[in-house]
């Protein structure tokens, strides 16, 4: 027997996005969301700690597992290319490096997506190691803090970069990120700070969020030409959602697909 559900909103994917939809959507408390993922809960311990995405990508237990179809330029070998399958998604089981991208990319977005417009929400989210100024803030949800690797040949070929000519880079979040420096990582005293950990677990008691793992979307469903829902499975039994508003956050490979 299929299982039915009524929501306000549909989240499909509970991964870097996903989870901070869920999180805004769901503070008003007359609305009801409802947020999915295929994948299972983020409490495997290796999701954590920062060297435990060795164990976590390339494992189905967290990650898709994709894989590149064969390169020419690679000589016909093909790469892993890693998913996450699990609540916080990629930021699960990702590298944890924080870098926004270029001005210019935003800009060449176009309108309502320029780098103006975007930096305000990147702000929101953010809190970041050195406090705010125009390009940070330290109110928000995300944890951004300087990276504790520090090896004698890093600093030597930054300073051999700098010798050479590129400009010393000590913020790779301020729309330039040409240049030579350290990275930032999302992480709370050398503890992974997901987007699950940031924006998802401190919001899970509220009544009108509903979090679904091991819940796969198999078809949307559609009224005309406005969607209206998905029809799938939960743990292995068939289940119906229907939704006044349905938001696809699956990923750049799984957004597609549906």
């Amino acid at each position: 027997m299929t299982k039915t559900i009524q929501t306000d909103t549909l989240i499909i994917g509970a991964g870097s996005s996903g989870c901070v939809l869920a999180n805004r959507l769901s503070a008003q408390p007359d609305h009801r969301v409802t947020l999915i993922e295929a994948g299972g809960k983020d409490s495997w311990h290796w999701i954590h700690i920062p060297v435990g995405y060795l164990y976590t990508m390339g494992n189905p237990k967290t990650d898709w597992c994709y894989s590149t179809t064969p390169q020419p330029g690679l000589n016909g070998r093909s790469l892993d290319y890693p998913r996450g399958r699990v609540l916080g998604g990629c930021s699960s089981i990702n590298g944890m490096i924080y870098m926004r991208g270029q001005e210019a990319d935003y800009d060449a977005w176009g309108s309502g997506w320029t780098w103006s417009d975007v930096l305000p929400y990147y702000k929101q989210s953010e809190h970041y190691h050195r406090g705010a100024d125009a390009y940070h803030s330290d109110q928000g949800e995300l944890l951004v803090q300087e990276q504790r690797l520090k090896w004698d040949i890093l600093e030597t070929f930054k300073r051999v970069c700098e010798d050479a000519g590129f400009n010393d880079r000590p913020d790779f979040n301020c729309g330039d990120n040409s240049g030579v420096g350290y990275f930032e990582v999302n992480q709370k005293k050398g503890i992974r700070w997901s987007s699950a950990r940031a924006f998802l677990h401190p919001v899970m008691h509220r009544p009108n969020l509903t979090v679904m793992t091991h819940t796969l979307s198999e078809h949307l469903v559609f009224d005309g030409d406005r969607c209206i829902g998905m029809e799938g499975t939960c743990r292995g039994q068939p289940v119906s959602i229907r939704a006044q508003r349905v938001i696809l956050a699956a990923g750049a490979i799984g957004t597609p697909a549906l």
